[in-house]
């Protein structure tokens, strides 16, 4: 079990207590925090990063979205702006976007077969 989930839940931790817990690196951490605003973690002397248990819940969740549920950084992005900060426990059931093959069925109008033809001009010039 790792050091930091010895802690109390309200406990601070640093980023390197939490990159342990969620299993990446110290620099994702750092990234995570020019790319989401919403996450600040407190920072002392020597730019010694603490992080709140909101903070903690955030990283996790932005951890998830991630590397569970396929979400890009844009798309994390563009759901935290949107107020989709929530757990999605604590919120009503959002709709989840359709993955690609499902959006070409549903739409009749999807060009199919001008993609395809498309990417067999791309594999002969790529072959060529």
């Amino acid at each position: 079990m790792p050091e930091a989930s010895r802690k109390g839940d309200q406990a601070f931790r640093t980023i390197g207590e939490l990159a342990a817990d969620l299993g990446v690196p110290q620099h994702i951490l750092r990234y995570w925090e020019t790319r989401f605003p919403q996450l600040k973690p407190l920072q002392r002397a020597g730019n010694r990063r603490y992080y709140r248990p909101a903070d903690v819940a955030l990283a996790q969740r932005i951890h998830r979205l991630l590397n569970q549920d396929g979400y890009t950084i844009r798309g994390v992005q563009q759901l935290l702006a949107s107020g989709g900060g929530a757990e999605p426990e604590e919120t009503e059931a959002a709709p989840r976007p359709a993955p690609a093959p499902a959006l070409a069925a549903q739409n009749s109008n999807f060009p199919t077969e001008e993609l395809r033809a498309i990417r067999s001009l791309l594999k002969d010039a790529l072959d060529a």
